[in-house]
């Protein structure tokens, strides 16, 4: 039970009612608080408290107002005498529950087997499921140490069902696969130097297992590395189709933690289950790793492309004011003087220097700008970056669901078959993608024309364009990529049976059928929140509109906040029991051991 309750949670959950009242009434002194506790306590928790001072003060305080006792009897109440025993039969008996036997046991462990184990392997969620499945049948549970032992037992039946389950499905050629790949990384338990020198070793099983670091192309060879290792495996892509990513990633973990050699020691079914589940998962998750990476370097060319441009015009660049009023100028004194001469006539009104203010500021502004970044972003990506891009096609297989995006997949097609080949130009003779692959600002810079007046893309430019739009429809998951977690095939992120239950799934989430009730609920939603916010901002002192462009929104800094008392409680104790040893190392083996910063966020009451 949780220890700490508002005066609102207390009224809820452990107000008594007449008719439990009259259950009260005969009992005096410490059995009438204890007997009222256990009867509260049972209500809400569908068992018994297993020691005394498991219910927290503040409900037994509540608890003793409304039955007209003192809180400080409880801790008079006998624990282990005749009373209480004979008090929880007349609470089981009060809300139809009954004791346990060995046979409610047998069948909880084969229901968790059967409908839950599938699914979750969390001890902590088992165990809430027990309890509610007990309160369910109506079933006092037995104690937390044989609800333990009885989830253990289940999970071990599990697991060897679905051990040898999946060594029976794995085909010859990958048990061979796993055996030499095992065999060829063992080295790791030879010393490091040793190890180091020997050449005829290409991968570790702790580069196997370690993330990709920063983004650059010697990250992207390393993962493609992994990736082609891993598939060299040849896993059946549907061995683990139906197991949950959260059951999956037990067992990755578990090899993650796990000494090479202690893997080595398991039976068949257990160690090549172990392996084949943790390949199979690194092997989505490098997917994923290479798509970040992929991200990372087409986003970092581009703003590092533009930072240096914009640090080479910083200081030649001098913005022209009021430039409607000098072109106005301009203009009426060019009709009112059509023959004369520029330097006598337009001079006096605009004098020569802000002319050139003018042109520079359209050189650096207009299509010319756009074309000295671009200038840059080839010179990085075609002297450097551009190495990778024959590794990621050939190992990532990049599909869409929708037919407007499928010119982004043919120009990738496109740019792989010219791969290793080293024409400046497509051959004319080839379709290439232009609507959707190459933005209409950037057309003039990677369509040229020749000699003859023919169009004819610039092979290199054109790969860039293909690859910002690549990654525009990666992140919003318009492209997806077949066999990785996180850029997964969107579908998949569908319930199969959504339209079979459309009017259950609709009312869990809390939505109307109808299309037309959605939408007016959503505008409506919309205009209350602009206009809360119209009413709330001239009063909020941190934030202003300034005159700049049309109206900008300027926030000021927020405070610092104090650091949390239990974080600082943490540290000391922390500091206190390993001197010697990192924060920073506790924190990364605990986020190895449970993963706590995957975990989706939640917005916390303030």
């Amino acid at each position: 039970m949780k220890r700490n309750w508002e005066l609102d949670e207390l009224i809820e959950h452990f107000t008594i009612l007449p008719n439990e009242m009259r259950l009260v009434e005969n009992k005096t002194g410490e059995t009438r608080i204890g007997f009222a506790v256990l009867l509260k306590f049972f209500q809400n928790e569908a068992r018994f408290p297993t020691h005394k001072y498991e219910v927290p003060k503040a409900v037994i305080a509540y608890i003793a107002k409304q039955i007209f006792s003192e809180p400080e009897l409880y801790a008079q109440y006998d624990w282990t005498g005749c009373s209480i025993t004979y008090h929880r039969i007349q609470i089981r008996e009060f809300f139809g529950f009954r004791e346990d036997t060995i046979e409610d046991a047998q069948e909880m462990a084969e229901w968790l087997y059967q409908h839950v184990l599938h699914h979750d392997h969390e001890f902590e969620h088992l165990k809430e499921r027990v309890y509610r499945r007990f309160h369910e049948l109506k079933i006092v549970p037995p104690t937390p140490d044989r609800i333990e032992r009885l989830i253990r037992s289940a999970i071990h039946t599990y697991e060897e069902s679905f051990f040898q389950a999946t060594y029976q499905k794995l085909p010859s050629t990958s048990l061979t696969q796993l055996d030499s790949l095992i065999d060829s990384i063992s080295y790791l338990e030879i010393d490091e130097e040793e190890t180091a020198s020997d050449s005829s070793i290409q991968i570790s099983f702790n580069e196997l297992k370690a993330d990709p670091g920063r983004a650059g192309v010697d990250s992207v060879l390393k993962e493609v590395n992994k990736l082609r290792t891993i598939r060299n495996l040849e896993l059946p892509d549907d061995l683990f189709r139906d197991i949950p990513h959260k059951v999956l990633k037990k067992y990755r973990q578990r090899v993650s933690t796990e000494d090479l050699r202690e893997l080595r020691r398991h039976p068949d079914s257990i160690r090549y289950t172990l392996l084949s589940a943790f390949f199979w998962f690194r092997c989505m998750e490098i997917s994923d790793n290479l798509v970040d990476l992929l991200i990372q370097i087409i986003h970092r060319i581009g703003v590092r492309a533009e930072r240096k441009i914009e640090k080479e015009i910083l200081n030649d660049l001098r913005r022209v004011g009021n430039k409607y009023g000098i072109l106005f100028n301009m203009a009426q004194t060019a009709i009112e003087h059509p023959e004369g001469i520029i330097k006598d006539v337009l001079y006096p009104v605009v004098n020569e220097q802000t002319l050139k203010d003018l042109v520079n500021e359209f050189k650096h502004t207009g299509p010319a700008y756009r074309e000295r970044i671009h200038t840059v972003i080839r010179a990085s990506y075609g002297s450097h970056y551009r190495r990778i891009v024959p590794e990621i096609l050939s190992i990532l297989d990049f599909r869409s669901n929708n037919d407007v995006h499928r010119p982004v997949i043919l120009a990738l097609e496109l740019i792989k078959k010219y791969t290793q080949t080293g024409m400046h130009y497509f051959p004319l003779t080839d379709e290439i993608p232009i609507n959707g692959v190459i933005r209409n600002n950037y057309k003039e810079i990677i369509i040229e024309k020749d000699e003859k007046g023919q169009e004819r893309v610039n092979r290199i430019n054109y790969e860039i364009s293909a690859l910002q739009m690549l990654r525009d429809k990666l992140r919003c998951k318009e492209i997806w990529v077949s066999g990785a977690n996180r850029y997964r095939n969107p579908d998949e992120d569908l319930p199969a049976d959504f339209e079979e239950r459309r009017e259950e799934n609709y009312k869990a989430l809390n939505q109307p059928l109808d299309a037309d009730s959605f939408i007016t609920a959503l505008k409506q939603e919309m205009i209350q929140g602009l206009e809360k916010l119209n009413e709330g901002m001239p009063k909020n002192p941190k934030v202003r509109i300034t005159d700049k462009g049309k109206g900008w929104i300027s926030v000021s800094p927020l405070e610092p906040q104090a650091e949390p008392v239990n974080l600082i409680r943490i540290k000391g104790e922390i500091t206190r029991r390993w001197p010697m040893t990192s924060l920073l190392d506790i924190l990364k083996e605990t986020d190895l051991r449970i993963s706590f910063t995957e975990i989706t966020p939640v917005d916390y009451p303030k």
